[in-house]
């Protein structure tokens, strides 16, 4: 996908070293803590462990994007990291608090969730479901105000589907479904947003949508943690990639450095000279030092 929007330059970090926002400030945006933290986390169900010794650190104005192949934990890894599956070793810090410490709305408020479409069961309209996403904001017994509704207007609009508005969720497409899901977790306001797979189901010019508004958001300031099967993606959005498989975080790093045809052959089981083909001109090249 050539049209991608892509990602902004940015100088090479010495190895072991951390990226230049961790420790300075960008557009008045103070980098020096995390947004989200896992710390040698370990996640599984029960005693199974589906991933160990995943390490990373999520700053404001950075997307990372995870990739690897079906059933390497992606998922369950996100569960996690939402607080919805404790983990089986490590921790998860979201603004430097334990995840087991915040109280459920106030993390509602904090972190959103971009799950992959479904049917849906209830006909609520898409307006309605957009509403959900303020739910944390409006109170227990309280009711969604005019901004609130123009709120949730206003995200329909930004992803071009606000004339869905006032149709039933169970009636519109897959493609549909999975922009309204975007635009519920947009009208939450969260300061870190997590997705899974945003641009399954879409066609191309939504693809194109999302991943320009997904460079907005991070232009805003906001955190964004993406999962993905297309690693041109990726390496067009991305701040930093990093690479499940075989149960552990094989890679995390700068795009160019980390999802080289090679490591992606071997993450994919497929040869180098497959990827490179599929990737076309955004292959990244390995290098040597």
């Amino acid at each position: 996908m050539s049209a991608a929007p892509g990602r902004p330059k940015q100088a090479n970090a010495p190895s072991g070293g951390s990226d230049p926002r961790e420790a300075g400030e960008r557009g008045g945006m103070s980098y020096a803590a995390p947004v989200m933290q896992a710390c040698a986390l370990a996640v599984g169900h029960g005693t199974r462990r589906v991933l160990a010794d995943v390490d990373f650190a999520l700053q404001r104005g950075e997307v990372l994007c995870l990739l690897g192949p079906n059933g390497c934990g992606k998922t369950t890894l996100f569960r996690t990291l939402l607080g919805l599956l404790a983990p089986l070793a490590g921790a998860v810090q979201v603004g430097g608090k334990p995840v087991a410490h915040w109280a459920r709305a106030d993390f509602a408020r904090h972190v959103g969730y971009v799950p992959q479409a479904h049917a849906g069961v209830f006909a609520y309209t898409v307006l309605d479901v957009v509403l959900m996403g303020r739910a944390a904001r409006v109170g227990r017994f309280g009711a969604p105000s005019p901004h609130d509704r123009e709120q949730a207007l206003h995200c329909l609009a930004t992803l071009g589907v606000a004339h869905l508005r006032g149709r039933s969720y169970t009636a519109i497409s897959g493609g549909e479904r999975q922009l309204a899901l975007i635009a519920r977790a947009l009208a939450q306001e969260p300061a870190v947003l997590l997705m899974d797979e945003p641009t399954a189901s879409l066609d191309f010019g939504n693809q194109l949508r999302v991943l320009e508004h997904i460079a907005q958001l991070r232009g805003q300031g906001m955190a964004v943690l993406m999962t993905t099967h297309q690693p041109e993606h990726a390496l067009r959005i991305a701040d930093r990639i990093a690479l499940l498989g075989g149960g552990r975080l094989q890679a995390v790093g700068r795009p160019g450095d980390t999802a080289t045809p090679e490591r992606l052959a071997q993450l994919y089981n497929v040869s180098p000279q497959a990827v490179a083909r599929a990737l076309g001109a955004n292959a990244p090249q390995e290098t040597t030092v």
